[in-house]
């Protein structure tokens, strides 16, 4: 028992239910069946009826270990420092200044699975690059301020280090969808799978540092954040939430975009550490596991509240033309009224006018369904630079906001920033 670290004591305790590790009800949770079949997973043929077990116990084991050691030897600045030159795929996968464990875990890590194809991932790469206005727009407003309303995941990003500036914590995760949208994305000269790694590594750094914070030990739900439930939860979303919205605007795709599109997420999930098993294989499949375990989930929450009027005041911020009421009235138009209401996003109803018939025209015209201009056209194009401009890396260049290992958590408590 000596050698285990903090994670594996909470970790047992969750599974065995031991005192102090868990909230109650727990070890009820950790017992019960996964009623997910692999027959609606990437992976179908090799796990035949799949695992039992609920991904919601399920986090990232060796990654998990190896940061967390690396963490209480000390050892976070000297991994940033080597894992810095590290960018594109065809740099060499570092070794200097890297653990042995963590460099040989690196080597394989990186590497795609057998599953994935070529072929739908560069279909995946034209696809965004015809849809990025959209794209923009729903991981934007739509998946980052629906992040705010799902409590385990606005806890986890508040009481980690990034919470206490937002804008930078932000630009990271835009800097992963940016570059899993990039044209080449999964290319040699692509970046995707360097830093989908470094994201996971931050991850397992947080999976060891909020179980020691008493401010997240206070309100959180769950022994040890980011499990692979928590991963898919954050999935649905960005990625199924996207499809829907497109579909639901008639955003022409064709059959082999759709399943593109998705196969570039089934493969992000794989690099973010989600087992093969629990990655749905269709979008019906996404949309019923997200039916499942996202939107019975949205609720309120102090901490969510403060992040959304974070993450909608940098918006405003960066273009003064867009008023506060029409961005709280395009959350509501993405998102709904519940939503909104649970924000106390104060309402604008000739913004709500203005959307409600000036987007679907907006997407007329960029579709070349219609060749009259939209009269709100440049409303709808301000809207989308500035969200480009507020969490694209301090409006430069992605490469300009590493993504590092944090050593701490954040470092003050109050939700008044």
């Amino acid at each position: 028992m000596a050698d285990l670290n903090r994670r594996s004591v909470l970790t047992l305790g969750a599974v065995f239910g031991l005192g102090g590790a868990i909230v109650p009800g727990a070890a009820q949770a950790a017992t019960r069946e996964w009623t997910w079949s692999a027959a609606n997973s990437v992976v179908p043929t090799a796990l035949g009826g799949g695992s039992t077990v609920d991904p919601a116990w399920v986090w990232d084991e060796p990654i998990d270990t190896i940061i967390a050691q690396a963490i209480q030897r000390g050892e976070t600045a000297q991994i940033n420092a080597a894992l810095l030159p590290w960018v594109h795929h065809y740099d060499p996968v570092p070794s200097a200044g890297l653990p042995a464990d963590l460099a040989a875990w690196l080597q394989e890590s990186v590497q795609m699975p057998a599953w994935a194809d070529m072929t739908k991932l560069r279909r995946a790469a034209d696809f965004n690059r015809r849809k990025d206005t959209y794209l923009f727009m729903l991981y934007g407003v739509g998946g980052g301020i629906m992040s705010t309303v799902i409590p385990r995941e606005a806890k986890s990003v508040y009481w980690s280090k990034g919470g206490a500036d937002m804008q930078d914590r932000a630009a990271k995760t835009f800097s992963f969808g940016y570059d899993l949208s990039d044209i080449d994305a999964f290319e040699n000269t692509g970046e995707f799978r360097v830093t989908s790694n470094k994201t996971r590594m931050t991850h397992a750094a947080v999976r060891h540092l909020l179980p020691q914070s008493p401010h997240w030990l206070a309100v959180r739900d769950e022994s040890i954040p980011i499990s692979n439930q928590d991963i898919l939860v954050t999935f649905h979303s960005t990625g199924t939430f996207a499809y829907q919205k497109l579909k639901e605007w008639r955003i022409p795709m064709s059959t082999r975009d759709e399943e593109a599109f998705l196969h570039s997420w089934q493969v992000a999930l794989h690099f973010l550490g989600v087992r093969d098993e629990y990655i749905p294989a269709t979008w019906k499949a996404a949309t019923q596991q997200a039916s499942e375990i996202l939107y019975p989930r949205l609720t309120w929450t102090q901490e969510g509240q403060y992040l959304a009027e974070v993450l909608l005041g940098l918006v405003a911020q960066v273009d003064r033309g867009l008023t506060r009421g029409f961005l709280n009235e395009f959350v509501r138009y993405l998102l709904g009224n519940e939503i909104g209401d649970w924000l106390g996003l104060p309402r604008d109803y000739v913004s709500a006018a203005t959307i409600r018939v000036g987007w679907p025209a907006f997407i007329l015209f960029r579709e070349g369904l219609n060749p009259i201009m939209p009269a709100n056209f440049y409303l709808f194009d301000q809207l989308v630079r500035a969200i480009a401009m507020a969490f694209l890396n301090r409006a430069t260049s992605p490469t300009t906001t590493p993504i590092v290992i944090p050593d701490m958590n954040r470092p003050d408590p109050g939700y008044n920033g």
